[in-house]
Parts: C-alpha cells; structure tokens; sequence
C-alpha cells in the first residue's frame, strides 16, 4: 500500500507570500478596502450608463434549497404570527383591530450570500494585520465583519464571465483558473481590469446544487482560483479590495498541487486584507453583460452591522 503524500503546512505553502500588515497602520481592520477611497467611489459611478440595477443575493429559502459549505444548515424560517392567530380567544388585542404576521429566522451568518470578516480565516495563530487568533475567541474582538458593514463597499464591479469565456454552462468540479485566465476572460470581453476593482467571478457551478440535489456535495470540490505566489503578488499589485463570486467558498477547494484547503483564503485574506464575497447570484447580472457587451459597473455592498461576527449576509448590487 502507497503512502499517501505529506500535506504540507500552511505556513510553508505561503513562506514567501506577500503581506500587506501594517499597511493601514497597527489598528487597521479593512485591509484592501482602504483602496476604495471617493474617487473610487466615482469612478464606479462613471460606469452607470442606464440606471439598471442588479441584486446579487441568492434567495434565502430557496424552495429549491440553498447551497452552503458542508457542514453548515441552510437558514430555517419559522411563522410566529399570521392570520390563525387570531382563531383563538387568546389572540394579542389592538385598539382598531390590527392583525399582523411575524416570524424569525435561524440561520449561519455565513449560509447565504455574505461577506467574510477579515479575521475569518487564519493560520499559525495570527489573523489579518498580525492580531492574535485569541482575539476570536467568545466573538471577534479585532478584524470581525461589522467594521466592514461599517464602512460599506463601493467601487468599479468588472464582471469575468469564466463560464461562457470556456463555452460552458458550468465550471467543472475542481476546475482551476489563474490570474492570467482572468486578464484572457477580460480581454475576450473588451474590458481591461484596472486596478482597484471589484473583482466579480462567474462560474454558474452553484447551478449544479439544483441539478444534482445532495449529489452535488459528493467529494466536494469547487472550481476557481488556485494558489500560485504570481497570483497573490498580482492581487497585490493591482490593489485588488473585494473579490466576489458565485461559489461558496471563493477558490478551489483543495489546492491541486498542495492538497492543502482554501490556501488563497489566507495568502489573499488573512495576508493581504482582500475582502471575501461569496455564493452570488450573477446570472441575470450576467447574460445582461452578454447581451449589452458592457462588462463593468457600479458595485455597492454593505453587509448587516453585527458585533464581532466572522461574516454577513449581504444583497449587493451592481448598477449599469
């Protein structure tokens, strides 16, 4: 019987690996955004043309179910009021007569569209900017996702339609894509990325979920990015702030030549402050780009303001 290869550890994977800590100073806690200032801000708006807006947020409760990392349930929402209410003898009474309906939901902050925190994701017992991993414990004391919600996302959106640039309807399980697949995507759509964009990422392969069902989650294995330092030292270059796509954990899964999990989620995040969007819904987004040929747009986010949260739910929108 064959031994199986040695995983290396994360921190030999990324030993060389950029690092923007201490770029924003000693208490900063977001990273690339800080790249967003007002006239990114209008340069994003210079990109509206029609005033058509696009919401990107998958639907939480999908009747066809919701896609989530494994492991974690999709969001569970539970009637508490409605018109039965009011059968009983017991029912709340309001001068006039006012009925109403009320319900809850039950959800992971990170089980539908959402941003992560910055200090989401780390390895060797430092989170972004060098904070202690200790300062997650109970609640994230540094780094969580609420100076995020905070401050908002607003920038130039780019839309790399990965999907149709390979002729597929969907990415393939595991299928890699480089830095250098994106500038070729880019350049097939008559757009050029400029530095400071918003990076948004299609590869439809969420639509394999509805599709397959559970099938979908055996040897779970998602396309995307993959790991190279030339990729890293390229999101550094250009300043990239917001990566955002329609998969649910950003990257490939497990890194082909390593075998170590989600390495870009440390070399971009945790190392260069890269704000992570995930699982949205690009679809109409994007067969309007196909039609219209215009790729880039105004993109807004903001996710809910929740203290010392590892992430959000959040509806961004791209306006054309």
């Amino acid at each position: 019987m064959s031994t199986p290869p040695t995983v290396p550890a994360m921190t030999e994977v990324l030993a060389d690996a950029p690092t923007n800590w201490g770029k924003w100073g000693p208490d900063d806690e977001l990273g690339s955004l800080n790249y967003l200032t007002a006239e990114e801000v209008m340069r994003g708006v210079r990109h509206v043309k029609k005033g058509e807006v696009f919401t990107l947020q998958r639907l939480i409760g999908d009747p066809k179910g919701d896609p989530v990392w494994p492991g974690r349930a999709p969001a569970t929402r539970t009637m508490l009021l409605d018109e039965s209410t009011w059968d009983g003898a017991d029912a709340p009474q309001f001068p006039g007569g006012l009925h109403y309906a009320d319900d809850k939901i039950e959800a992971f902050l990170q089980g539908s569209t959402q941003y992560d925190a910055l200090g989401h994701v780390w390895y060797d017992g430092k989170i972004w900017n060098g904070y202690d991993a200790r300062t997650t414990v109970g609640g994230m004391t540094k780094a969580s996702v609420e100076p995020i919600a905070q401050r908002g996302v607003v920038g130039r959106g780019i839309l790399l339609d990965m999907a149709r640039f390979r002729g597929k309807r969907t990415l393939d399980k595991g299928e890699t894509f480089t830095h250098e697949d994106l500038l070729e995507c880019a350049k097939a759509q008559g757009v050029e990325i400029e530095k400071h964009d918003v990076l948004v990422v299609r590869t439809n392969f969420l639509q394999l979920f509805h599709d397959q069902g559970e099938a979908f989650y055996e040897g779970f294995n998602e396309p995307g990015l993959t790991y190279s330092p030339e990729l890293v030292r390229w999101f550094q270059d250009m300043e990239i702030p917001n990566l955002v796509t329609d998969t649910i954990a950003n990257e490939v899964t497990t890194d082909p030549q390593s075998g170590v999990s989600l390495p870009l989620h440390c070399a971009l995040m945790r190392n260069l402050g890269v704000t992570l969007t995930e699982i949205a819904d690009l679809e109409e987004l994007a067969a309007s780009c196909a039609e219209d040929r215009q790729y880039t747009f105004l993109y807004a986010a903001a996710p809910l303001k929740v203290h010392e949260a590892t992430g959000s739910p959040v509806n961004p929108l791209a306006i054309k």
